[in-house]
């Protein structure tokens, strides 16, 4: 055996795959089923508005008392807070969220939130980290220039092209992962593979040089997930539209729809004035990707027709996409603009001919949509999916470590259903699956389901002790958004606006809803006021449940179904559930084995015995196979086979994962193979694997 490893700690790269099953979708007109009915919110725990002078007013509040906060949750001398948001309740309660320095180096995983009583009386505190933050020294050993050196060739691993510095590395203490170390973050920008800008940023040990975390800061849509005609009669809407100051858009996603718009002069423009001066431009599919684009500007404020033919179609869709997504979190949590600023940012259409997908870019506050593929990303979740990214690091910041990287995933999916729903849009009916109309017929087989994750490549139903060695935010996600769609549905078989779901359990056990509208309170709040950048499964149970208990009381059953539902995706135990199963045995399989060209495949079997009854809902399969994106699958003993996760790409390989499998259905003993079919790499190889029971 040749044994392969990749030591570092890889953020998620998305990766394009196929999955075990398709969806099939029924007319956009079939009924939907009841809404559950939800109990009422505490009224005195619901947000308020808060103007951005007021806010400004409570920052400034928070800055001159700091040094006293500070002293008051026993921080050290060396240490200093810097306040960045404040939220406030209908009772008076504020949570205001502080970074954190030391000896006036930033802290990576160092910011806290207060939560103060209307008395000023600090109620509790909220903490990414528990350790006491301290270095021996803040003089590095190894120096800027062996921090940019390595970061470049981090760059090159993961794909990158044309890779330069975008910041220098800067000194930090990097406290996201146990003690505290003085460390370098480097940020290298270039270009991913598949034409999304990157802005990869990597952490490494000032002392050993040793790298610490990675993380792509601009993430692609594509992969994360039918189109519509567009209406007719346009010359009646055309008479319509004249003098009314509102623009009427032909859009490819959602039908005819109605766009805020602005004019100057004669023209008009995609400037929406009502939504924070929401603003939306044509890149001109510049292939280079410089530049901000034009703003789409029109005659007759009469937009697009429907189709590919008419470039403002696009920008039509991401427009719609855009004002929903600001309606959604205006009407329901009282928040004004991703940073809840005002500030509506702004989209990008026709980015470059190549790109398939959408990403968000904190640095220019915008959503930038590519025109590869069948059709653009440009739908009403993936829109909101991808503005909930610039939402995640307003709040939380959720990305540093781990499982937190799996959390920032999730709470895309479930604001893109959320906002799916709120629009009531009867060309793209809400429901749990991301990114369902987008692409199709092209490299999006599949869109992900809520109700069941794992039945696409990159899901796991369930939470296991090791969903963070997969270093896959997608993979990772799938727990908690099984938990939002058994949280607001219940499990089983339902039928929600024609589209069939089943949600199974981990432990077999019903869960009963609490609806939808109390599982998006409950998260929105979790997010914005407990969750930190370190957050993990665990911490994100505390936090909904925190949530829960604010909005609806610690003893109501609205709390103990929000436990219920953490206990069926196997993050902590439900009240009067089974206990915890006790590990099994480990098969492994240490044969090397070579791969044949594509599109052959090879096999590596594992024989079991002595395991009794079925597999569990969690087998934990670990692969080492040295090629760059290989398919592979688990090979159950009776041929039943389950799409494995890829891993983070890398461009030299190898590929090393490590997937939850829900194989219960399965008997356990018997020949289980691993099946590897080749992405192209230089003598490729099964190097290892093993199952755990």
């Amino acid at each position: 055996m040749r044994r392969l490893s990749r030591s570092t700690p890889a953020a998620a790269v998305l990766l394009t795959g196929t999955a075990l099953l398709a969806v099939t979708l029924p007319p956009a007109t079939a009924e939907a089923a009841p809404p559950t009915p939800a109990a009422l919110p505490r009224a005195g725990a619901l947000p308020v508005s808060l103007s951005p002078a007021r806010q400004a007013e409570l920052l400034a509040d928070a800055t001159a008392a700091r040094a006293t906060t500070a002293t008051a949750l026993g921080l050290g001398r060396k240490e200093k807070l810097v306040p960045r948001s404040v939220l406030k309740d209908a009772d008076g309660t504020l949570h205001t969220r502080y970074e954190r320095t030391y000896d006036g180096l930033p802290v990576l995983g160092g910011d806290l939130v207060v939560h103060t009583a209307p008395s000023g009386a600090t109620k509790s505190v909220t903490r990414a980290t528990g350790a006491r933050i301290s270095v021996p020294s803040t003089s590095p050993v190894r120096n800027a220039t062996s921090a940019r050196t390595s970061s470049l060739a981090v760059a090159k691993e993961e794909g990158s092209k044309g890779a330069v510095l975008g910041q220098a590395p800067r000194k930090v203490v990097w406290a996201a992962a146990g003690r505290p170390v003085l460390a370098w973050e480097t940020v290298v920008k270039g270009t991913q593979p598949g034409g999304t800008p990157s802005e990869l940023r990597i952490v490494t040990d000032a002392t050993t040089g040793a790298e610490l975390n990675r993380r792509e800061a601009v993430i692609n849509a594509a992969g994360d997930t039918r189109s519509v005609p567009g209406a007719t009669d346009r010359g009646r809407d055309r008479r319509k539209a004249q003098g009314n100051g509102k623009g009427t858009g032909y859009s490819r996603h959602s039908g005819k729809v109605k766009l805020g718009t602005s004019q100057y002069g004669s023209l008009y423009n995609m400037t929406d004035s009502v939504r924070g001066g929401h603003r939306t431009y044509d890149h001109m599919n510049d292939p280079y990707g410089f530049g901000g684009g034009t703003l789409v500007t029109d005659t007759d404020n009469i937009w697009g027709d429907g189709t590919s033919a008419n470039r403002q179609t696009d920008a039509v869709d991401a427009a719609y996409g855009a004002q929903v997504t600001w309606d959604y979190f205006a009407q329901v949590h009282e928040r004004y603009g991703i940073r809840n600023d005002g500030d509506g940012g702004s989209t990008k259409v026709h980015y470059r001919n190549y790109m398939r997908g959408a990403f968000w870019q904190d640095s220019c506050f915008c959503v930038t949509y590519g025109d590869g593929g069948t059709s653009p990303y440009t739908s009403i979740d993936m829109t909101a999916h991808e503005m909930a990214v610039g939402l995640i690091d307003a709040t939380a910041k959720l990305s540093y470590y781990g499982e937190s990287n799996g959390l920032a995933e999730a709470t895309k999916d479930i604001f893109a259903a959320a906002v799916e729903f709120h629009a009531d849009n009867p060309h793209d009916p809400g429901d749990y699956l991301t990114g369902e109309k987008v692409d199709t017929g092209g490299l999006n087989h599949y869109p992900r389901h809520m109700d069941r994750p794992a039945q696409q490549l990159r899901g796991t139903n369930y939470w296991h002790p090791r969903i963070d060695s997969s270093r896959h935010g997608h993979y990772m996600a799938g727990p908690a958004t099984h938990w939002f769609y058994l949280a607001s549905e219940g499990s089983g078989s339902k039928t929600v606006n024609g589209v069939a779901y089943d949600s199974p359990t981990h432990d077999g056990l019903p869960v009963t809803p609490i609806g939808r509208a109390a599982a998006e309170r409950i998260w929105y709040r979790a997010l914005t006021l407990y969750m930190t950048s370190t957050t993990d499964y665990a911490g994100a149970r505390t936090a909904t449940l925190a949530a829960a208990a604010d909005l609806y009381g610690a003893s109501s059953p609205t709390y103990h179904k929000v436990m219920e539902a953490w206990g069926a995706v196997n993050v902590g135990t439900r009240p009067g559930g089974p206990a915890p199963r006790p590990p099994g045995p480990v098969f492994e399989n240490t044969t090397d084995i070579p791969i044949p060209a594509h599109p052959a495949t090879a096999e590596s079997p594992i024989t079991v015995t002595g395991v009794p009854g079925k597999a569990p809902t969690i087998l934990v399969v670990d692969v080492n196979v040295a090629d760059s994106g290989p398919r592979m699958e688990l090979v159950a003993p009776d041929g039943t086979a389950y799409p494995l996760v890829n891993g983070p790409w890398s461009e030299n390989g190898p590929t090393i994962s490590t997937t939850g499998v829900d194989a219960s259905s399965e008997t356990a003993n018997g020949t289980w193979k691993l099946r590897v079919r080749e992405a192209g790499g230089y003598r490729p190889f099964i190097d290892s694997w093993k199952l755990s029971f």
